[in-house]
């Protein structure tokens, strides 16, 4: 089964497919650092640096005929999108993928994106475009939201989900179910990397972090650099002992002092390889780019076991 991945990122989302038994036919991203990282780890993917704007599928022919279109778009937020108006690059994104449908028929479509794409009545006009291409189409299409949790990723990460398929396919498709039974805590993720270099309070510390850690966002290029987001959540990460206004180059040694209660520059920081772990990238899959261009894609991610799990559900509709 054969894919075109748009929006790629760091790879999560392709990573996963990957995993379920898609071979990507192509790939395509306008940011270099992200391309970097996917030529970096699958040097026999053909890989795009273009604008999806940008993007004419004559000038492609390998992405024709294919199995699936997928896209892991940067993701939409109701409240910005009131206070701020600042979606309008986001919105474009998504409204060009549902053209994209036109020219590539694909047997099946997949969007990733956040939950309020699904659930906001801000975003109904993008369901709409959706709607209106797909159904002129011929496609059957399903709307729904899970969280990656579910999946063994240790985070309270809710994603929405469009899942479109030819009429023929649409039958057999069932939304993924959770592939573990109980859920990871940011402690347990994280112990082993924080311990690594002999911090002696890693367990004091992993011992209070015993819920998912908070959905891993920030390094905007809209709103500055490598940090966990805005002040809600940092919020939501210093309950768990993690201050959420940077991220350290390195884990803690020996001798760091951390105790719970700390304020500001004395709380534990988390580094980039740990978002990758929080993330589920496996070990192996290299992030390349400075610091904040790793972390720009690791954040707004599909985690890969997310990917894997709607990939397996939409090869199954696929196989009959």
């Amino acid at each position: 089964m054969r894919f075109v991945d748009v929006c790629s990122g760091g790879g999560g989302l392709a990573l996963g497919l990957e995993q379920a038994g898609f071979t990507p036919a192509l790939l395509v991203d306008n940011n270099k650092d992200a391309c970097n990282t996917l030529r970096e780890n699958r040097p026999e993917w053909k890989v795009l640096e273009e604008d999806l704007l940008d993007f004419v599928p004559d000038e492609h022919k390998e992405s024709y005929d294919v199995d699936l279109l997928s896209a892991g778009l940067p993701r939409v937020n109701a409240v910005t999108a009131a206070k701020k108006g600042e979606l309008y690059e986001e919105v474009k994104l998504l409204e060009a993928t549902a053209l994209l449908v036109h020219p590539l028929r694909p047997k099946a479509l997949l969007v990733e994106n956040s939950p309020d794409l699904v659930e906001s009545p801000r975003f109904e006009s993008v369901r709409a475009t959706f709607r209106e291409e797909l159904d002129h189409l011929g496609y059957r299409y399903k709307w729904f939201v899970l969280n990656a949790a579910d999946f063994g990723v240790p985070q309270d990460r809710k994603q929405g989900v469009l899942v479109a398929l030819r009429e023929d396919y649409f039958g057999s498709f069932r939304p993924p179910a959770p592939t573990v039974t109980s859920h990871t805590s940011l402690g347990e993720a994280l112990l082993p990397s924080m311990s690594s270099k002999g911090w002696h309070g890693a367990e004091d510390w992993a011992a209070q972090a015993t819920s998912l850690a908070p959905t891993l966002i920030g390094g905007s290029k809209k709103h500055g650099g490598a940090d966990l987001g805005q002040t809600g959540s940092k919020r939501a990460w210093a309950r768990m002992g993690i201050c959420g206004l940077s991220l350290e180059n390195d884990v803690p040694k020996p001798d760091f002092d951390w105790r719970p209660g700390n304020d500001g520059e004395a709380r534990l920081r988390i580094t980039v390889d740990q978002a990758a772990i929080l993330q589920s990238f496996p070990q192996e899959w290299t992030i390349t780019g400075k610091k904040t261009a790793r972390f720009r894609q690791i954040a707004p991610a599909c985690p890969p076991p997310v990917g894997k799990a709607l990939g397996t559900a939409i090869a199954a509709a696929l196989n009959g």
